[in-house]
């Protein structure tokens, strides 16, 4: 199956602006919570919305049949959200939500606030060597 080659959205609202339905209202809702939980740079970095505190926190990325909310230390997270599942690189966990699903806010808020402490602590988690 083909994937769309897409445009990289320019910034943040124009990322959110180009989706539709209820990945527009899911992202929205996931970026909403994520900002009234912490101060974090929001960026367009590999062609979705990234979260940055200390390196990067989360990140949100709206695709054909779903969204994910992911966390680099989100491993660590899974006691708030055993939805988070473990993969890739670092202790990145992630939660799937298709059409239908919601993240409760307050979850998002403590996972974000979570995310954010473990990287004051820990550091970049990027730079770490296993």
């Amino acid at each position: 199956m083909a994937m769309k080659k897409s445009v990289p959205a320019a910034n943040p609202d124009a990322y959110v602006a180009s989706l539709d339905g209820w990945r527009h209202a899911c992202v929205e809702d996931l970026r909403a919570a994520v900002r009234s939980a912490a101060t974090l740079e929001e960026v367009v970095k590999w062609g979705h919305l990234v979260y940055l505190s200390n390196g990067p926190v989360l990140l949100i990325r709206a695709e054909e049949q779903r969204v994910l909310f992911g966390f680099w230390r989100g491993q660590r997270l899974r006691a708030i959200e055993p939805g988070l599942k473990p993969g890739g690189k670092y202790e990145m966990a992630t939660l799937e939500l298709r059409e239908g699903a919601n993240v409760d806010s307050a979850i998002a808020r403590r996972l974000t606030r979570e995310a954010v402490t473990l990287n004051k602590t820990l550091g970049d988690p990027t730079r770490l060597v296993k």
